[in-house]
């Protein structure tokens, strides 16, 4: 595949042509694009990783800087879990896990990798790790080598296996910038990038700032009916198996959080919650788009883990749809926090597509969260979803 020197997020067309290149690969069983299950896999601007055949219990997380990730962890080995029939991950223990792809890229592409949304419900920690790197997540511009990640089960006792899907990969131009300024003003407007809860166009002068668009948390019940606003994890419970959708009872995980009286909530340190976004956004074909913190000073908490958004997110294939909340995966540090309805919480980043996929997320592709209000992980039910 020719790829021409130009900013953007490669689609799906584009992922495809790097598996026949055999830039994206699978290292276990044989080198071969047939390796790669692409209609699971390809996202309409991401690829899934999945878990290999070993986690390894570290004593702690590192970086390798200029070592080779396998030469460095030798020394924090605990123990070993095989995952081929499935292994116990315990809560709050630091796991790495060789991927089964791995990459070689051109030398003007480079990638970034999140967790999958599931993962950020589940407040499983999880972050990728490269050879010779001395950051996390980030996988440098013509990378050649192997894959890692590392998995620390925050709230949850987890079982995992070989092939799950944890993480997503997107890749881009090396000159790629997040769309800011005067065209994120433009683009937020033609775009109507955020709707209320009553389907009317967001349109506020403070949404769309420099290089990115604010948002808020949204601590209302829905039409007045006293419905949980958010959900606080219990961290005594029992075993998750990721592979049982839909078969535990959220009562026996999760604590709802009823709307505040006072209209302020006070959260506590270390405890992690799910709660919703206040406006709906949208992700038009034409971009992607990530969560990120809004400023490092508004707070001490963190606000998601799962922060990738594909094209048609609340969008659809033309802008049919009015925009979906975003879920926040929340957990405040060192102090309590109060939060009120409609504070800002995040922003969100938007980065061109090289060109518009020809998948979008959605139900035409069995997207799990394409619909959502308040949700969590597929994993639980009675866990209401609000509507």
């Amino acid at each position: 595949m020719n790829l021409p020197p130009k900013g953007g997020v490669l689609p799906a067309a584009d992922l495809t042509g790097l598996i026949d290149e055999g830039r994206i690969v699978h290292t276990t069983g044989g080198i071969t694009p047939d390796h790669i299950d692409r209609a699971v896999q390809i996202q309409p601007a991401s690829i899934d990783l999945r878990l290999g055949h070993v986690a390894y219990r570290l004593q702690s997380s590192f970086l390798p800087q200029q070592h080779l990730v396998q030469d460095r962890m030798q020394d924090l080995i605990m123990y070993k879990v095989d995952l081929n029939e499935g292994g116990i991950l315990e809560r709050e223990a630091v796991y790495l896990i060789p991927l089964v792809e791995s990459l070689r890229l051109p030398s003007n592409i480079k990638g970034k990798t999140n967790p999958k949304s599931s993962t950020g419900r589940l407040d499983i920690f999880t972050r990728v790790i490269t050879d010779c790197s001395n950051r996390f997540e980030d996988i440098a511009p013509g990378y050649a080598g192997h894959l890692y990640l590392e998995v620390v089960p925050r709230s949850f006792t987890v079982k995992v296996r070989t092939g799950m899907r944890l993480n997503q990969l997107r890749l881009f131009y090396v000159d790629t910038e997040p769309i800011q300024g005067q065209e994120l003003r433009e683009r937020y407007l033609n775009d109507q990038m955020l709707y209320t809860d009553d389907g009317e166009v967001f349109d506020s002068e403070l949404a769309a700032r420099f290089d990115g668009v604010l948002m808020g948390v949204d601590l209302t019940a829905p039409n007045g009916e006293g419905a949980p606003i958010g959900y606080r994890a219990r961290k005594n419970s029992q075993v998750i198996d990721l592979d049982r959708v839909g078969a535990y009872d959220a009562d026996d995980f999760w604590d709802p959080i009823m709307p505040p009286k006072s209209g302020r909530l006070i959260l506590e340190p270390e405890e992690f919650y799910i709660f919703a976004s206040k406006e709906r956004i949208r992700v038009p074909l034409s971009c992607a788009a990530e969560m990120v913190e809004f400023d490092a000073g508004s707070g001490e908490l963190r606000t998601h883990y799962a922060g990738f958004f594909d094209p048609g997110f609340g969008y659809g294939r033309a802008g049919e749809i009015k925009g979906t909340k975003a879920v926040l995966e929340v957990r405040p540090h060192d102090v309590p926090f109060a939060i009120e309805d409609g504070q800002v919480l995040f922003k969100m980043k938007y980065e061109r597509m090289v060109a518009e996929p020809s998948i979008w997320y959605g139900a035409e592709i069995g997207s799990n969260y394409h619909n959502q209000t308040l949700r969590l992980a597929k994993q639980f039910t009675s866990g209401p979803e609000r509507t």
